[in-house]
């Protein structure tokens, strides 16, 4: 029994992946969110746009492809290198529903951003949990989908996006502050810590056992209190496959 629940679960994923030369995360579509340029005391900062830059880029060394990513500034107008769009709802959902749409396998979700228990903070406006589990179903439906919430509070999110074929990993947990977004900062303590996880980790579970554990010893580092305790939620039809879809390794084209 286990042998061929094995063989199954290996042809899945490599029914998933597509052509030999092809890897997992090849078709899938993603879109990574800067959600405001602020800091914690209200001055500018670059905290959230620095992760937003790299952590796509990280994702391209994972094996995600230029074609089918896009990222989302509040000021796009600054960022001319990396030619981010607009951080608005309505254009992330459209952006994200196109991608899909265009025979993507998968879907990637990744925002960065201020969070409030009400949702995460996009421009002015609040996107509420219920939204953004009403974008990504229509968008993505029951693809296999990773949703990534870097933002205090952000653990809200997890009761009404969790579905069996997504993967969600938040920045804190439904009461408690994230750190690391202050004027100053180059990065969110957890953007930092998926940055500095990625490269060694072989695939999504194990980069949120291995960014839990980064974000827990730099806030005892630092000193910052109460721990934040990001949150991981896989679904039951994703948890058997997830693992068999590794990143690449080695260099990779710009997006």
């Amino acid at each position: 029994m286990r042998g061929r629940l094995g063989a199954l679960l290996l042809s899945l994923a490599l029914l998933w992946a597509g052509p030999a030369f092809a890897g997992p995360f090849s078709d899938w579509a993603a879109v990574v969110v800067a959600g405001d340029w602020k800091g914690a005391r209200g001055g500018p900062t670059e905290a959230f746009d620095n992760a937003r830059r790299d952590v796509a880029q990280a994702l391209l060394r994972a094996g995600f492809e230029p074609e089918r990513m896009r990222q989302f500034s509040v000021r796009p107008e600054r960022y001319a290198d990396t030619r981010p769009q607009p951080s608005d709802p309505r254009q992330i959902y459209e952006t994200l529903n196109a991608l899909s749409a265009d025979g993507a396998a998968g879907c990637l979700f990744y925002v960065t951003s201020h969070g409030l228990p009400q949702g995460v903070l996009i421009g002015e406006r609040i996107l509420p949990p219920p939204v953004v589990a009403q974008m990504l179903d229509r968008a993505c439906g029951r693809k296999p989908t990773v949703v990534v919430i870097s933002a205090c509070f952000s653990g809200v999110f997890v009761p009404y996006l969790a579905a069996p074929n997504r993967m969600i990993l938040t920045a804190a947990r439904p009461d408690r502050t994230s750190f690391g977004c202050g004027e100053a900062d180059r990065y969110p303590y957890f953007d930092e810590c998926f940055l500095q996880s990625i490269g060694a980790s072989t695939s999504f579970p194990v980069l949120a056992g291995t960014v839990r554990r980064c974000v827990a010893d730099r806030e005892v580092k630092e000193g910052a209190s109460p721990p934040s305790e990001p949150q991981v939620y896989v679904g039951a039809e994703l948890s058997p496959v997830l693992p068999l879809l590794s990143f690449a390794s080695g260099p990779r084209r710009d997006n």
